[in-house]
């Protein structure tokens, strides 16, 4: 049989949630298992890459799609649990539920257009029909939405990770973008008993002559004016005239009006910057296909016509 797609599969995923339990990752995907009555070739069937479970593939995408629309949330780490919204939905017993249905949703309207700011067409889908949509248009488009799919997805990864893995995945993060340069340990984990409110240091200089000072908090919460303070506290006790802040989650206005104004450099970088620059920079990202877009060299056939002539 052929397999639900992912938007098919966003129904059943609130249904397998109604009772307002929260079902762990493994838990939910069982449940659509069985409801689908998948076979063990049907289970393991994968994508066209090869790389991993076609069926799972298509519930983590309905699931990322629900929770952008506030229809379903993740109470604790791995586990999904229906929203008041997502319960109104369900009683609504729409037909079908996609992500059409899903675009009155501001939260979820929002984050289609920021998926496609960087597309050719900005606009939601239903504005922009993809049938008036050039090929490259169309892959650009799609480029985006997978993007900021995948972003959104490893946010909630970055989240799961341990407050020690987290920083050694912070300062992996700024090498590989090209802090440090090719020196040798450029980055380490310096966090722990007695750190001075330092977690990392990138060495700008093979000497260490100039180092960044990073602070690393991984939480859920909000980091607000008086964390951000005490790490600027942190630095002038170091002599250090920049530093770089990281969570996991994000920062209040207030916190990012704060470092604005310093007379030191603090940069801020929350869960969806770390992320983002994850997956623009290949880390902790694996690559399922490469597509090369092209397009007829016109110079090519110029100059092959001035050589032969007609």
């Amino acid at each position: 049989m052929a397999l639900p797609d992912y938007q098919t599969l966003m129904k059943p995923i609130l249904e397998a949630l109604a009772d307002g339990n929260p079902l762990t990752r493994r838990e939910l995907l069982g449940k659509l298992e069985s409801r689908f009555q998948l076979t063990d070739e049907e289970k393991a069937r994968l994508t066209p890459s090869g790389r991993a479970p076609l069926f799972t593939t298509r519930v983590s995408w309905a699931v990322a799609y629900l929770k952008k629309a506030g229809l379903i949330a993740a109470p604790q780490r791995g586990s999904y649990q229906i929203t008041q919204r997502g319960k109104e939905v369900l009683k609504q017993n729409p037909e079908p539920l996609d992500v059409n249905f899903l675009m009155q949703f501001e939260e979820f309207k929002v984050f289609i257009e920021q998926s496609r700011a960087g597309s050719t067409s900005a606009l939601p889908e239903r504005e922009t029909p993809i049938a008036k949509a050039t090929p490259s248009e169309t892959l650009e488009q799609a480029y985006q939405e997978l993007r900021a799919a995948v972003i959104s997805e490893l946010v909630e990864k970055i989240r799961e990770v341990p407050p020690k893995a987290f920083e050694r995945l912070v300062v992996d993060v700024l090498v590989k973008i090209g802090y440090g340069g090719m020196n040798e340990n450029a980055g380490m984990v310096v966090g722990g008993p007695g750190d001075e409110g330092i977690d990392g240091i990138i060495r700008l200089d093979p000497l260490g002559l100039e180092q960044i000072y990073l602070q690393v908090k991984q939480r859920t919460d909000k980091v607000g004016r008086p964390q951000v303070s005490e790490f600027v506290g942190a630095l002038q006790g170091k002599g250090a005239s920049k530093g770089i802040f990281v969570t996991s989650s994000e920062f209040t206005k207030e916190a990012q009006e704060y470092a604005a104004r310093l007379n030191v450099k603090v940069v801020l970088i929350d869960g969806r910057k770390l992320a983002e620059l994850m997956f623009d920079y290949g880390i902790g990202m694996a690559v399922v296909a490469q597509y090369q877009v092209k397009r007829i060299d016109s110079d090519y056939f110029a100059e092959l016509i001035g050589e032969l002539g007609p």
